[in-house]
């Protein structure tokens, strides 16, 4: 009987550990703030910041304006494909339409857009950043941006695609993902926004 229930919680771990991986990080994050062990590593991060603001990536971003617009033109576009997908995704599960999206290969091809929507999206942020380190080093609302894109990613990839592969789910359980991953991606966006407006 115990071994059985061994074996059987063993299985379960195994077949949803991205899910469940998903689920802790967040945990593990928030005992980071309350015991406020954030803000000594925020305090450790400020040299990499100092190092961004110099480096040759920080050069350009500061000193030639038309590539910087390049690259946040590109980084525009990374974000409408990440939102194009989860608006797809959400409205999907929600039952409000697209609900062939599992159909066909057509979520294969959602979800590989959407990852590439977010390599773009990553690696573009990343050069924008390098010009405006120290600031954003300081700014809260950047940090809520990165908590709110880390809790997007993990999300996406440990709850949201494995219930929209899964067709056995309760559907209430799908609504459910389709209405917390508009909320988590909604908070993505509006951070991002934020930051725009503070200074």
């Amino acid at each position: 009987g115990c071994g059985l229930c061994g074996r059987s919680g063993g299985l379960l771990m195994l077949a949803y550990h991205k899910t469940i991986t998903a689920l802790i990080l967040p945990l593990g994050l928030l005992l980071m703030i309350l015991t406020e062990v954030h803000l000594v590593l925020w305090a450790e991060l400020l040299p990499l910041f100092e190092w961004l603001e110099g480096s040759l990536l920080g050069v350009i971003g500061k000193t030639w304006g038309a590539v910087f617009a390049v690259v946040q033109a590109f980084h525009l576009i990374g974000l409408v494909i990440i939102g194009g997908c989860v608006l797809l995704f959400s409205a999907s599960a929600l039952g409000l339409a697209f609900e062939e999206l599992g159909k066909d290969g057509l979520l294969v091809e959602c979800d590989r857009l959407f990852s590439l929507g977010l390599v773009l999206s990553v690696a573009t942020g990343v050069f924008m950043s390098c010009a405006v380190a120290l600031k954003i080093y300081y700014l809260p609302v950047f940090w809520y941006k990165m908590l709110a894109l880390l809790a997007g990613v993990l999300f996406h990839y440990g709850v949201m695609r494995p219930v929209m592969r899964n067709g056995s789910l309760p559907v209430a359980t799908v609504r459910l993902c389709g209405l917390a991953c508009a909320m988590v991606w909604f908070t993505v966006a509006a951070t991002g926004r934020w930051i725009g407006f503070s200074g």
